[in-house]
């Protein structure tokens, strides 16, 4: 049997416009295992935590403790000002 006349893609048949890697086809065969290989790859990937999906290593270097200098607090408390006078019907 000759598979080479055999397409790589073939229509699904639920009525839509959607293509799938035909099985029949050495090179969508060949898709299809890279595909299932891939995906495979990623989810192993995700559950460990590894590659792409590796949380960010804690940073080294961190800013001094006192990098601004705040003013030293007031002797005597600051006095409130008073409201400013709002019009009211």
């Amino acid at each position: 049997m000759n598979y080479d006349r055999e397409p790589v893609f073939k229509r699904s048949k639920w009525g839509t416009q959607r293509y799938y890697y035909n099985p029949r086809n050495p090179i969508g065969l060949t898709l299809i295992i890279i595909s299932l290989l891939f995906a495979g790859t990623m989810m192993l990937l995700m559950a460990n935590r590894a590659g792409p999906f590796a949380a960010d290593p804690a940073p080294t270097w961190s800013p001094p403790r006192h990098e601004y200098s705040r003013p030293p607090p007031a002797s005597t408390p600051t006095p409130w000002l008073a409201p400013l006078p709002t019009s009211r019907p």
